[in-house]
């Protein structure tokens, strides 16, 4: 099928809206700051990221939150350091799905507190993983090094270092044993890793080859 003379010029035009509205909605930048005005020059949130309730906000640095995601923290919400919130997630700290159908019509003329609310903070440890088209319900707390499967939901205390997927989410798995096999590799590694984990993932340093793997003893895997 032939196309129309005007479409070679309709492809330029179009593709010129693209890269402004890339530049525009969509660009990421380094540099944020916390409701209290502090500076997190290596933390980045996407602008279709809707961020509501930041005065319950605590923010650290070295955050990547992508695009078209809904982020609630009314009731309280920690991001600790190195967290990565990729897109399409939910995070809520609070829930009206009961007070709706308790109160019908009441529900719009009732400020404050409703009957049935559920309110509660919600607490992301450090340099965890929070897959795409997951829900983090109100309540919830990860451990550092945490990874959220993609279309997970999330609800209640998990451990650190937890692999969680499905819904309800469950713990699937541990991440320090998927970052061993790494960590033996690039021994270079090491501090960085342990600095924010506390120790390295149990037989690291014993292994073939690492560095002082025949006078370190690998340290025990952090709880």
């Amino acid at each position: 099928m032939p196309l129309a003379p005007e479409s070679g010029l309709r492809g330029r035009i179009n593709a010129w809206r693209r890269r402004v509205w890339h530049a525009l909605a969509h660009r990421m930048l380094f540099g944020e700051r916390t409701p209290d005005g502090r500076l997190l020059p290596f933390t980045r949130i996407a602008p279709s990221t809707c961020l509501e309730g930041l005065a319950g906000l605590q923010l650290a640095d070295h955050v990547f939150i992508g695009q078209f995601n809904f982020i609630e923290a009314s009731a309280g919400l920690v991001i600790e350091e190195g967290v990565q919130i990729t897109n399409f997630c939910s995070i809520v700290t609070h829930s009206t799905h009961r007070s709706i159908r308790l109160m019908g019509r009441l529900t719009a003329a009732t400020s404050g507190e409703r009957v049935g609310d559920v309110r509660a903070p919600i607490s992301l440890g450090a340099y965890s993983y929070i897959g795409p088209h997951s829900l983090i319900e109100a309540g919830s707390r990860l451990g550092r090094g945490s990874l959220v499967a993609a279309y997970s939901r999330v609800r209640g205390e998990h451990p650190p270092f937890a692999v969680l997927a499905g819904n309800p989410a469950q713990v699937v798995g541990d991440t320090r044993e998927r970052d061993a096999p790494w960590l033996q590799q690039h021994p270079e590694l090491h501090a960085s890793y342990a600095s924010w984990a506390g120790a390295l993932p149990h037989g690291v340093l014993d292994a073939p080859g690492a560095e002082g793997s025949n006078t370190a003893q690998a340290p025990k895997a952090v709880p």
